[in-house]
């Protein structure tokens, strides 16, 4: 059971590349919030060591917008290595999915 959920972290963590290389992205708590409530946000990532309030307060925000959510398995560590940075990220926003097709996956939304 184990191995399959370690696949499906390691296609995200692709897809997540092939976005940051391809698309637009944008990382942090408050430029995601800004993204947010200018409706340019496609899909909200947030890591799951992310302090409870923040990220009680984006789902609010990404539900007024419309936009999904998607609650990363990893830690914001493992979330930032994913998009290839050697710092800490505990939520980012995808503003434009480029050539991957993160958006259009089932499993992601919601």
């Amino acid at each position: 059971m184990a191995r399959v959920k370690n696949k499906a972290s390691d296609t995200l963590a692709q897809r997540l590349a092939l976005v940051v290389k391809s698309g637009r992205i944008s990382l942090g708590y408050t430029s995601t919030k800004k993204a947010l409530r200018t409706g340019k946000a496609k899909l909200v990532l947030i890591a799951a060591n992310s302090p409870p309030l923040r990220k009680s307060e984006l789902e609010y925000y990404a539900m007024l917008a419309k936009v999904p959510v998607h609650h990363f398995n990893g830690t914001n560590i493992e979330m930032g290595t994913a998009c290839g940075r050697l710092f800490r990220c505990s939520t980012m926003v995808i503003l434009d999915a480029g050539d991957s097709d993160i958006l259009a996956d089932q499993s992601l939304s919601g």
